[in-house]
């Protein structure tokens, strides 16, 4: 039969997605109480150069001045990796490269053992499921 195609067949449904990976489920409340509490003492909201001053990077947050958590949380959600969250640039940018940070202006954590740190990781862990 002329115009028809070899070793096609009837179309079927297409094959499920594949499984596995992690999904990110990370808590506004937590990060209301024990985040952002993190980034407002270290200053990380601050006009000028920081991240309340217009986008720095990646990260924007609300100024001091018209604090909106709900925004920050989104702004922040954006720095989680969940498929390798201690590689998140929520964890790497603000600690020392010597403890295993990246490029950042400010080094905020000298290693993974402050508390703030160990914090801030630990919601970011809490977040990602397998």
């Amino acid at each position: 039969m002329p115009g028809a195609l070899l070793g096609c067949v009837s179309p079927t449904s297409p094959p499920a997605p594949p499984g596995g990976g992690t999904t990110l489920h990370v808590d506004f409340a937590s990060f209301a109480s024990a985040i952002e509490p993190v980034l407002v003492a270290h200053g990380c909201d601050a006009g000028g150069d920081c991240h309340g001053g217009g986008i720095r990077g990646t990260l924007q947050l609300s100024p001091p001045t018209a604090k909106n958590t709900r925004y920050d949380f989104d702004q922040v959600v954006l720095q989680v990796t969940s498929a390798s969250p201690d590689q998140s640039p929520i964890l790497t940018r603000p600690l020392e490269l010597a403890a295993g940070g990246t490029a950042h202006p400010l080094k905020v954590f000298a290693d993974t053992n402050d508390t703030e740190y160990r914090t801030l990781r630990a919601w970011v862990r809490a977040g990602v499921t397998p």
